[in-house]
């Protein structure tokens, strides 16, 4: 799909570099990826300490499980 966006291309171009990337577009790509995966991690983090678990859990013996 192609999209016309006004990006500062001073900040494009840094991202580029940085990043190794060969084109504007890997760049861009590689800047929104990362975006994604941050909201996601932070949407887990959220979570935490919101999961009751059961008060005879032992999460300690999962670590020691032996798989065969």
């Amino acid at each position: 799909m192609a999209t016309n966006l006004a990006l500062d291309d001073r900040l494009i171009e840094e991202a580029r570099r940085i990043g190794r990337h060969k084109s504007k577009k890997e760049a861009v790509t590689a800047a929104l990826q990362n975006y994604v995966k941050q909201h996601k991690r932070m949407r887990i983090i959220e979570l935490f300490g919101t999961i009751d678990y059961h008060p005879n859990y032992d999460y300690k013996a999962a670590r020691y499980r032996r798989t065969k």
